[in-house]
């Protein structure tokens, strides 16, 4: 076959294309108009929120980082100047963001905490301020308030990293403030959890430490001895031994 022929037939092909593809579009042009139209709207707002989602990221992130300032800033006591002296103290040179003792601290660091972790609770930001707001109120001593913001924590957090440390404070802060039977039952759920990131014998430590607190004797031994047996080379392995120890004694 001849290249003209050849170039004939494609173009014959190409037109039949056209023309087949243009009597299907025609009846149906208000109806792929529509199609486009919705396909657009919806990329839109998928573009939208993931503008809006990166926009409130950012802020909370801000509010958290404005709260950490405070929380990580150093603890420089004051101490009397002295006149023969010609250095002054070091308070008196560290300037502003610095304070005089660790309470006084914390207590500046709750509010900004507590606006960040309520500005954006869901946010991953939102559920770090809200960790670090209970840790800061068991700090100084406000220990229902701190379980009260841990389970906050657990519920936003889920299963996740924070939400497993979030229920371990959960437990030592009840254990702190003689709530035993709860602070038991909390440690008994962690560590019955194999495949949690938390570690297991320091969970076992505190559970038994709990018991024994309670009074609840064979079950403290009986802890103990699980963290000797089956955490051999644990750091909690020889305090384990002495408790036992005593426990016998």
């Amino acid at each position: 076959m001849k290249r003209t022929e050849r170039h004939h037939l494609k173009e014959n092909e190409l037109a039949h294309s056209l023309a087949s593809a243009r009597e299907f579009i025609e009846p149906r042009r208000k109806q792929i108009t529509l199609a486009v139209f919705v396909v657009f709207l919806i990329a839109v707002a998928i573009a939208g929120i993931f503008i809006m989602r990166q926009r409130t990221a950012a802020r909370a992130h801000d509010l958290l980082a404005d709260a950490m300032v405070v929380l990580d800033a150093q603890v420089i006591p004051k101490t009397p100047v002295d006149p023969k002296s010609p250095t002054p103290p070091a308070a008196a040179m560290s300037g502003s963001g610095t304070f005089e003792t660790e309470e006084a601290k914390l207590a500046a660091a709750v509010p900004k905490l507590k606006t960040a972790a309520d500005a954006y609770p869901d946010t991953q930001a939102g559920i770090t301020a809200r960790y670090h707001l209970a840790g800061t109120l068991a700090g100084l001593g406000r220990h229902q308030e701190a379980v009260q913001a841990y389970d906050e924590v657990a519920r936003r957090a889920g299963d996740d990293i924070y939400g497993r440390m979030a229920r371990l404070g959960k437990a030592e802060e009840q254990a702190r403030a003689g709530q035993l039977d709860a602070a038991i039952a909390t440690f008994k759920e962690l560590a019955e959890k194999k495949d949690g990131d938390l570690p297991a014998d320091a969970i076992l430590m505190q559970l038994a430490r709990a018991y024994a607190t309670a009074g609840k004797k064979d079950e403290a031994q009986k802890t103990f001895t699980k963290i000797v047996d089956e955490h051999p080379d644990s750091p909690y392995a020889t305090e384990a031994r002495q408790e036992l120890e005593s426990l016998k004694g």
